[in-house]
């Protein structure tokens, strides 16, 4: 936890943007692997409900009453029978006096405290939930069907969260720190093991174990594989084969659950082969733009389409595309390469916020999401602010499935060579992905230590 001051005020910041009635943050409650005694580990809470109350156990719910001034953490403390198991921890008073919170209660009270507020007709906010447990808690306090809870979420408190939490704190940013130091280790580890004849389970378990010596956890199941056109490719047991890619996409989360992510790309023979190395420096090049590009002010969507015209004007060079970089662009024939987005929201969750809807996390009022195939997967799109943290990850991609659908079709085929595309179909995928923070007239990429992503420098560090 952070010191209860932090919580106290951004509870106090809330109350005054969404102005009246009650809030309620359901946190999370413990996940069962294969039978209910046998829990996912290590248990991770609710973000929205860590930002505001800091508590890491589970079956918790905070209250905010924002007409009268009161706020309550509410849940069981655990009886002698858990203890014996799991040892003792903090009493739910204990918790709540930890975070700033002056009352605390046991779960029964959440029911007379919405029950009230029903009578009442007060608003009651509470956030889209994510998991069935909350779908069936809620329907049980509210009455509202799970089916319709997405829609009920109030809109007054997603927009106020998603404000308060898109602007990082600098502790916040200190946090990211450290998980960029733990990203490091995990990738350079990679570097280390690529070589033909290690298996891709064995490369990605031993990265997955880094973030867990480190931290809490990883921020999200570790990417690896030779197939880097499979956008989440879990490990395989298949062996690593000299003149191939492997492309590892993996990131840490802190104990206070703050988040890296990062894709690096890299031979396994050691050497980038002449044609990998064509794409690869497309792909490099790519990135550097977006670093340059990236400032408050500046919407996202036109640093991703300005990455696009990039990468179709130098993969018209190799012949791959042709025709008008704008029209090809326009008709979103890059999507045959980049069929995702430039980047997304990251901070607590690796791709922040994303339960509480794209339409207001990654876009606003002045700009939606696309409904073009490619662009459609753009999560993030809205002005950039100062203390936004956001990655920035462009890639190529050759996916045999979509060259036979788009070629069958004849889609956007005055701007791709389908021709030469057959020739690629077991080239792979190549991303590269860092983490960067909106400075004042600028950003920076967060890590004090950088992952090697220039060609020369990753062949050096996996040769040294």
């Amino acid at each position: 936890m952070f010191e209860k001051d932090t919580y106290i005020r951004r509870r106090a910041e809330l109350k005054k943007m969404v102005q009246n009635g009650v809030i309620i943050f359901f946190g999370n409650n413990e996940s069962p692997c294969n039978f209910p005694n046998n829990g996912y580990y290590p248990f991770r809470q609710d973000s929205s409900f860590l930002y505001y109350f800091g508590a890491q156990r589970d079956g918790l719910v905070g209250v905010i009453d924002i007409d009268n001034d009161t706020e309550t953490l509410i849940g069981n403390d655990i009886d002698i029978d858990d203890i014996v198991w799991y040892g003792a921890v903090d009493s739910v008073k204990d918790m709540a006096t930890q975070a700033g919170v002056a009352h605390s209660a046991s779960m029964k009270q959440l029911k007379t405290i919405c029950y009230d507020a029903l009578r009442l007709k007060r608003k009651i906010h509470f956030l889209p939930p994510y998991r069935h447990d909350t779908k069936l808690q809620i329907f049980d306090l509210l009455g509202i069907h799970p089916h319709q809870q997405k829609e009920s979420a109030s809109i007054e408190l997603i927009k106020a969260v998603v404000k308060m939490r898109s602007v990082k704190e600098d502790q916040e940013v200190e946090e990211l720190e450290r998980a960029a130091e733990i990203g490091y280790k995990m990738h350079t580890t990679a570097m280390k093991l690529i070589k033909p004849g290690v298996t891709e389970k064995f490369v990605g378990g031993q990265v997955s174990g880094i973030a867990g010596s480190y931290g809490a956890m990883v921020s999200f199941p570790t990417i690896f594989s030779q197939h880097g056109e499979i956008m989440h490719g879990n490990p395989s047991m298949a062996v690593l084969e000299a003149g191939r890619l492997a492309l590892c996409d993996a990131g840490a989360e802190t104990m206070n659950n703050y988040c890296s992510d990062n894709t690096r790309t890299m031979p396994v023979s050691g050497k980038f082969t002449q044609r990998q190395l064509e794409i690869y420096s497309i792909v490099e090049a790519c990135h550097d733009l977006a670093l340059e590009l990236s400032k408050p002010g500046v919407k996202y969507y036109d640093v991703h389409m300005d990455i696009c015209r990039l990468m179709t004007d130098r993969l018209k060079e190799l012949g791959l595309m042709k025709g008008d970089t704008e029209e090809a662009v326009r008709a979103g024939a890059h999507a045959m390469f980049l069929p995702h987005g430039l980047g997304h929201m990251m901070g607590m969750d690796v791709h922040d916020m994303e339960s509480l809807d794209q339409r207001y996390v990654g876009f606003d009022d002045e700009i939606q999401p696309s409904t073009q195939f490619g662009t459609s997967a753009l999560r993030m799109g809205r002005r950039l602010e100062k203390g936004f943290v956001v990655t920035d990850e462009p890639g190529i991609y050759f996916i045999p499935a979509l060259i036979d659908s788009w070629k069958a079709t004849g889609h956007c085929k005055e701007f791709l060579n389908f021709e030469l595309l057959e020739t690629y179909k077991d080239f792979g995928g190549i991303r590269i992905e860092d983490d960067i923070l909106i400075t004042d007239n600028g950003c920076r990429i967060i890590g004090k230590e950088q992952i090697p992503y220039h060609p020369k420098d990753v062949e050096d560090y996996m040769a040294s």
